[in-house]
């Protein structure tokens, strides 16, 4: 802690941890300083007045930013649990001055913008160095000692900035000292001298291996956060991170990171000394716990001086942005984040109420007690999220899952079980071994999806400043008043509109939608769009503030998050095509990378053809928004031969809405081949469905449908389709399926009835075989399919059935059902019968829906002898 004579008191908390946060509130009631120091951007200070305003609810962040770039942007999160946010809170109400004492942002952005333009001068000498080379000698790879890409300048900058950009988060991953999260710049590259994620270990892993635990993060959550040992938990962290301190200094994740740490450090203790010159005598200073040996290390403060000297500066602003949950975790990229935030606001509610003087001590606490109620509070939470799913979980489990959970707690040696203990018992007892429903409650409960407030007269965030700017341009005015806008994308200006609104749209900012003009929209280069600007839409560009600094970035990002490993193909397919409306080049690069990687190694030949028809309207609109679809080309082609591959087998063994659904989807996916019109993959396609029609094992109605599109493409005659329907509608076949191959068939259209004399036929000799049981068992099947058929093509169906229209394919067809009458009856030799075509009126007037009158086929039938 402090001497008599020195008046500093450290207190090395690990950010967003309830555990250090209540021993931080016992401490700071306990020493009652005079002035907190808080580890936290100074630029900051000035949004301390709003602490308590009553609209900012954490989850928030201080956000800062260059005011001339917002792309350059550092976040500092805060939860309710964060020991920062509650020694702020206690510092607010006592009254006591407060100070942030961490290297302002206005000198870390300006030193990143300086290293990024160094960056981009060294990548745009080494493109002019190989262009030259390339000129004095073509047969020369320029790549072979820069490793870089060779076809063009532009696309070898692009490649070095998406790989510095995933260094750049795998480092700051590593960083756990450090509350900021930053919006990484594109191009600014990782330090060279910084070790790869596999060789760096976390400082606290370590300490967890000293002590037996598995990994940093299990270790200090049941050696800190699930407890509260007060004001002489800082003095073991100090002594922990001292030890640690020295077998893992700042140097050994690189020159970059340990020159950075080294101006932060310095910087706070020039702080410190300022404090202590200004005349208090009980100062708290509120750290990362790494930086406790440092700042109390014996440094002069010409040295720090010395250190300090020089910085570049940089024009910066600060506000306040919600934030979630979800932004809060370590799996998020956050360096100083947390694995399950909803775990530890579970922990801080649960936890006993700090004193407010030591003049009156809360009352004694039952250790036992308190931990039952916990563990019992958070299964109760478990058992209400899985029964709003109709998941089903009784009392009793809960009563033997905390029975479990305290056992298990008791085996290993601890006072209260933990999460892990808690997800042990509910797999155990509640999901009876399964792991689904605890993927449901970790990302339900475990991390939450809360998200934080702020008031309405906080700051611009740069995302709304950089919306404004881009409207201003555009000559986009928001009004109360809704209007059609029609844009005509051969036009620069009108293009640029249209990926304007297609961004704010992905980031779910719905400012105006998509339309139809039907005096405007004629031609694949247009595009209307209904605005209308609302209130709200203000306070949904703060919350999407969390994404980035700017609409593009911001946009992507959002993008990016949705995504998960798990996401369909045709969702997948459907995001690039949203990617490329809104014109994001980065994005749509990745995600045709993870669709070509998902779609060559999934077995689904559902989802590979699902995915074709948006993809499809990617080619089909490329040429209008000027997009480069050769890439996409390449991916639908792959594709659609995978697909064509294992066709025939999906189609087998399916039930009847299976069928359905397959025949939907195969309908979808031709048609959007039809669009591609590329040989190879149309062959393969053609030939699938020739296996289809042609063989047996098919479902009847995607047999039937592969026929007609085989027809309608002109790769079969109508010999080989009347053929194809003698064989599916022949006496032998069930029925069921045969009503089931004509709906294929059929597919909703009349024409191929109306136009085709041979298969009008073939239908007819059809339903003239049937008996009438089998009539009655087909007839609302058929029925369902000529319902279909518009109201003309009906009547058109009628007129020709009535006129006894047939041509020789009809003779022959009907020949074997009227032949006997025609020999014992009136010797017409085959002539057409109107005797017994009266009698086959009224089947056809209820099959057919003709809705005829009743008296006039009365009086017909009457007339015949």
């Amino acid at each position: 802690m402090a001497t008599s004579a020195n008046p500093l008191h450290f207190f090395g908390i690990r950010h967003h941890g309830p555990g250090c946060t209540r021993s931080l509130l016992q401490a700071l009631e306990q020493l009652q300083p005079d002035c907190l120091l808080v580890e936290g951007p100074p630029e900051g200070e000035s949004l301390l007045p709003m602490l308590q305003h009553a609209d900012l609810q954490p989850p928030v962040a201080m956000l800062v930013y260059v005011q001339d770039s917002p792309a350059h942007a550092a976040f500092y999160p805060y939860a309710e649990f964060s020991p920062e946010w509650q020694a702020l809170q206690w510092a607010a109400r006592q009254g006591v001055a407060t100070r942030f004492i961490d290297l302002p942002q206005t000198h870390r952005m300006a030193l990143d913008m300086a290293e990024q333009e160094r960056r981009r001068a060294e990548a745009a000498a080494a493109d002019a160095a190989d262009a030259g080379a390339d000129a004095a000698d073509e047969g020369q790879d320029a790549d072979a000692d820069t490793g870089s890409d060779s076809d063009t300048g532009s696309d070898s900058v692009a490649a070095a900035a998406d790989g510095s950009q995933l260094q750049s988060n795998a480092a700051e991953a590593l960083d756990r000292d450090d509350t900021t999260q930053s919006v990484p710049a594109a191009d600014l590259a990782v330090d060279p001298s910084a070790p790869s994620p596999q060789d760096w270990h976390d400082p606290l892993d370590l300490l967890a291996e000293a002590a037996g635990y598995p990994d940093g993060e299990s270790w200090w959550n049941r050696m800190v956060e699930e407890r509260g040992d007060g004001a002489t938990l800082f003095e073991g962290i100090a002594e922990a991170m001292t030890v640690v301190r020295a077998e893992l200094p700042n140097e050994v994740r690189g020159e970059r990171h340990a020159q950075r740490e080294a101006l932060r450090e310095a910087w706070m203790r020039q702080c410190m000394r300022e404090a202590v010159k200004a005349g208090h005598q009980r100062i708290a200073v509120v750290c990362g716990a790494w930086h406790v040996p440092a700042l109390q290390a014996q440094v002069t403060a010409k040295a720090d001086a010395a250190t300090l000297k020089g910085l570049p500066k940089a024009k910066v602003q600060a506000t306040w942005a919600p934030w979630t949950y979800r932004n809060l975790c370590s799996s998020s990229g956050y360096g100083a984040g947390v694995d399950s935030p909803g775990w530890y606001e579970h922990l801080w509610r649960c936890s006993e109420p700090v004193p407010e003087s030591l003049l009156q001590p809360a009352p004694a606490a039952d250790p036992a007690r308190a931990s039952t109620q916990r563990t019992v509070g958070w299964l109760a939470r478990v058992a209400h999220l899985l029964r709003s799913k109709d998941l089903d979980c009784s009392s009793a489990h809960i009563i033997e899952a905390t029975r479990l959970a305290e056992s298990l707690a008791a085996l290993r040696g601890h006072a209260s079980p933990g999460l892990p203990e808690l997800d042990e018992a509910i797999v155990t007892v509640i999901s009876m071994g399964e792991h689904t429903p605890l993927r449901l409650i970790e990302r339900e409960l475990s991390v939450g999806d809360r998200i934080g407030g702020v008031p309405a007269d906080v700051p611009q965030v740069p995302l709304q400043r950089d919306i404004e700017q881009q409207q201003k341009s555009l000559r986009l005015k928001p009004e109360a008043a809704a209007k059609v806008l029609a844009l005509d994308l051969r036009k620069d200006t009108d293009r640029e509109r249209s990926h304007f609104l297609h961004r704010l749209r992905l980031l779910g900012i719905e400012w105006g939608s998509v339309t139809t003009d039907q005096q405007r929209n004629r031609g694949t280069f247009r595009e209307s769009w209904q605005l209308q600007w609302e209130p709200e839409l203000a306070v949904r560009i703060i919350e999407a503030s969390r994404y980035g600094g700017t609409l593009v970035q911001a946009a992507a990002a959002k993008v990016r998050q949705a995504l998960t490993p798990e996401t369909p193909l045709p969702e997948l397919a459907k995001t690039i095509d949203d990617a490329l409306l809104a014109d994001l080049p980065h994005l749509v690069d990745a995600l045709m990378h993870d669709l070509a990687d998902r779609s060559a190694s999934t077995g689904d030949v559902s989802q590979l053809m699902q995915a074709l028809p948006p993809l499809a309207n990617v080619l089909r609109y490329g040429s209008v928004r000027q997009t480069d679809t050769q890439a996409l080309a390449t991916v639908i082609d792959s594709m659609a031969l995978r697909a064509a591959i294992g066709l025939p087998l999906a189609c087998m063994a399916l039930d009847e809405d299976a069928a359905r659904h397959m025949q939907a989807t195969v309908l979808q996916a031709h048609e959007a081949l039809r669009l591609r019109d590329a040989d190879e993959p149309r062959e393969a396609w053609f030939g699938a469905l020739r296996s289809i029609a042609m063989g047996d094992a098919g479902a009847a109605l995607l047999r039937g449908a592969a026929c007609r599109l085989l027809l309608d493409a002109h790769r079969l005659d109508s010999e080989a389709v009347a053929t194809q329907l003698g064989r599916n509608l022949s006496l032998g076949v069930p029925p069921l399926d045969a009503a089931a191959w004509l709906d294929g068939f059929l597919n909703r259209q009349a024409l191929v009835l109306l136009h085709d004399d041979a298969i009008w036929g073939a239908v007819d000799a059809w339903l003239a075989q049937l008996g009438e049981t089998q009539f009655t068992q087909i007839l609302p099947l058929v029925r369902r399919s000529f319902s279909a058929f518009s109201n003309h093509d009906r009547q058109s169906l009628g007129e020709k059935a009535r006129r006894g229209q047939g041509s020789a394919a009809v003779a022959a067809a009907s020949a074997g059902a009227t032949g006997a009458a025609g020999a014992a009856g009136d010797g017409n030799d085959g002539a057409w019968n109107e005797a017994r075509a009266v009698l086959a009126i009224p089947v056809l007037d209820q099959l057919l829906g003709l809705n005829l009158p009743a008296q006039p086929l009365t009086r017909l039938q009457e007339a015949q002898p």
